[in-house]
């Protein structure tokens, strides 16, 4: 029934700010209707989630946590720092890939993921 995700859609009281950073950190160009669209590549894949109230995996008062598939995690740091974005946690190698974490102007951790 589900073929994939149709968006992610979330509420700011910096809005400005909020595309001016996601437009110059991720570099995700946003357009008049404040939004995008990203298109997956080959390859890629989306994870579907659940974690409990209490899980510390990431911050307790946030409800919903986006990760952002990319090409090249030391090549995201480097831009980041680049930049002045000071990553929240140490990159992080597991059994399912590299992970690095940042916060946005509203202050939601938001993961990236090099799989």
């Amino acid at each position: 029934m589900i073929k994939g995700f149709g968006g992610i859609f979330w509420r700011t009281n910096n809005l400005d700010v909020v595309k001016k950073w996601y437009s110059e950190v991720l570099k995700i160009e946003i357009e008049n209707w404040n939004g995008t669209v990203i298109k997956p590549q080959l390859g890629n894949e989306t994870i579907f989630s659940f974690f409990t109230e209490d899980d510390s995996y990431f911050p307790t008062e946030q409800q919903v946590m986006i990760n952002f598939q990319v090409r090249d995690i030391n090549e995201t740091i480097q831009h980041l720092e680049h930049i002045g974005v000071t990553l929240e946690k140490e990159k992080e190698i597991s059994e399912f890939g590299k992970f690095i974490w940042i916060k946005d102007p509203d202050g939601r951790l938001i993961e990236f993921w090099e799989k």
